[in-house]
């Protein structure tokens, strides 16, 4: 009973959350009928050939983190939060992509990062490699790789870039360089032996030696990078950012004396190196921080994450040659480790961060040459509930009492996950937490050390040349084909000619792919 009064005064108290010019039905009729108009236009399709392609990728930003980030991005800027719009929902053409992996129904990163990087679906843990692949077998390997549209897009002659807010071997970059049968195999240091002698390369190698021409990298997990008990430049007391190769080789050393002679090749490794560089002097760009999601209030003098959207679009590089731009992670993968940790308030203004540099993107480019594209891996058992009224604060509680524990609850649940907390044989009363609190776990079902991925299709997200191609609901791995044949990439290229190709002039102000993951 107290419930349902509860539930009785919360809709009382809702009416007057209403807006007065939505008590209007000509309101809601003039925005429909601008939709309308905006739907129409739509009909003269852009077939432009693409000269850049952007590709952002928010690690575990399922439909239930957009919409949830769209809310607290409105409360953000003191609004309700639910009539708010990411920069991404402004995208013309939305449609869903299938996520499951060849062997898995609910996906991990490295199969998915296959998917809608190469073009292939693939086992889970597996990296730019077949669905003959068999996790942690080496000697599967050998025949069954596979190339993403990096490759295809360097092969064209484009400039290309990754950038992403993790490290630069996680799984979801890596698929963009290496063949792997395990995404874990970060350098030879994570390698077991049986690998080694069956001559499998470890992941950072793989990325100074497979496509050694890559314009523009930028992430975490140095470490990776050096030899075993080398001291971290920026931790130099801490064991754990030791260098982890047992091969004893630099790889940042390699990866500059790689390119070829009279080229600029610059290694940077925080905040204020990046932005003091003259990029009109730079051909090739390395930055690697020790791992790129350090939180906020513990940047330090050196001034925060390389790949943070703030970061990146101070950047100006006013003479590069034509260019693939492939976003790997910008602030994406954020998303996704705070979802594993039931940490929803980080994971959602992860995702805010991240439509931010979506919108810092839009309007530096063109929707008569740039293709962008905005979707997520996989989805996360994450969801908001409750009956909760208009413009209720998204971390806050729902205005009523469990029916059957008399309890409070928070919106936001997670179907599994560390959240589950049993406290004197019940669960947790959550009005006795702070449940507002950033490393705040919210409640979960079921209990397990990290939440799972959630196995829904994802949207995506596209405006630009050839954006009416992504539409309905398709497989993960069509994502890389459509932007392919909009670039006139890859293998698929019988409709483009000589006459349909706009002029690319010798040098642009961007670069022709880029790859960013967040």
């Amino acid at each position: 009973m107290k419930a349902l009064l509860l539930l009785l005064l919360a809709q009382l108290c809702s009416a007057s959350l209403v807006p007065e010019r939505e008590k209007d039905p000509e309101y809601w009729r003039r925005q429909a009928q601008e939709t309308l108009r905006n739907a129409l236009r739509l009909q003269r399709l852009n077939q432009n050939v693409a000269k850049n392609l952007i590709l952002f990728l928010g690690d575990g930003m399922g439909v239930s983190t957009v919409t949830a980030a769209r809310i607290l991005k409105g409360q953000l800027q003191h609004g309700q939060g639910e009539e708010s719009l990411l920069e991404m929902e402004k995208f013309p053409y939305v449609a869903l992509a299938k996520t499951y992996n060849t062997n898995a129904q609910v996906p991990d990163s490295a199969g998915t990062a296959t998917a809608y990087l190469c073009g292939v679906k693939a086992n889970e843990g597996t990296l730019g490699v077949s669905a003959g692949v068999t996790r942690d077998r080496c000697n599967t390997t050998k025949g069954q790789e596979v190339t993403s549209i990096l490759r295809w897009a360097k092969d064209a002659g484009k400039a290309v870039g990754i950038v992403t807010t993790t490290r630069v071997t996680h799984a979801t970059p890596s698929a963009a360089y290496a063949h792997s049968a395990n995404r874990d195999w970060y350098s030879d240091g994570e390698m077991p032996p049986d690998a080694l002698e069956g001559g499998c390369k470890d992941i950072a190698r793989q990325l100074v030696e497979n496509i050694p021409d890559i314009e523009v990298i930028l992430g975490g997990g140095r470490k990776y990078m050096y030899p075993k008990n080398t001291t971290d430049v920026e931790y130099p007391h801490e064991e754990r950012h030791r260098g982890t190769r047992l091969d004893h080789r630099n790889l940042i050393q390699a990866w500059q004396e790689a390119k070829p002679p009279g080229k600029v090749a610059k290694y940077v490794w925080n905040r204020r190196e990046l932005l003091a560089l003259n990029l009109s002097r730079v051909d090739f760009l390395l930055g690697e921080s020790r791992h790129p999601r350090v939180p906020q209030p513990h940047l330090g003098a050196w001034g925060g994450p390389l790949a943070c959207p703030g970061v990146l679009w101070q950047l100006e590089w006013p003479v590069i040659p034509p260019r693939v731009l492939l976003p790997p992670r910008d602030t994406g993968g954020r998303i996704d480790h705070g979802h594993h940790e039931g940490k929803a308030k980080q994971a959602l203004h992860e995702a805010v961060e991240l439509d931010r540099a979506i919108g810092l993107a839009t309007r530096l480019t063109s929707t008569q040459d740039t293709l962008s594209v905005v979707t997520a891996d996989h989805s996360h058992v994450f969801t908001f509930g409750g009956y909760t009224p208009r413009g209720n604060p998204i971390f806050g509680l729902a205005p009523m009492q469990s029916d059957v524990d008399r309890k409070p609850f928070t919106s936001i649940l997670y179907g599994n996950g560390p959240g589950y907390k049993i406290v004197a044989g019940e669960r947790e009363n959550v009005s006795a937490v702070d449940f507002a609190h950033a490393d705040y776990q919210a409640q979960s079902a079921v209990p397990l050390r990290q939440e799972t991925h959630g196995g829904e299709d994802v949207a995506v997200f596209a405006r630009g040349p050839m954006a009416h191609l992504l539409h309905g609901v398709h497989e993960q791995n069509y994502i890389p084909h459509a932007m392919a044949y909009a670039a006139c990439i890859g293998s698929n290229r019988g409709h483009c000619n000589a006459a349909a190709r706009p002029a690319t002039p010798l040098l642009l102000p961007f670069l022709g792919l880029l790859v960013l993951l967040c």
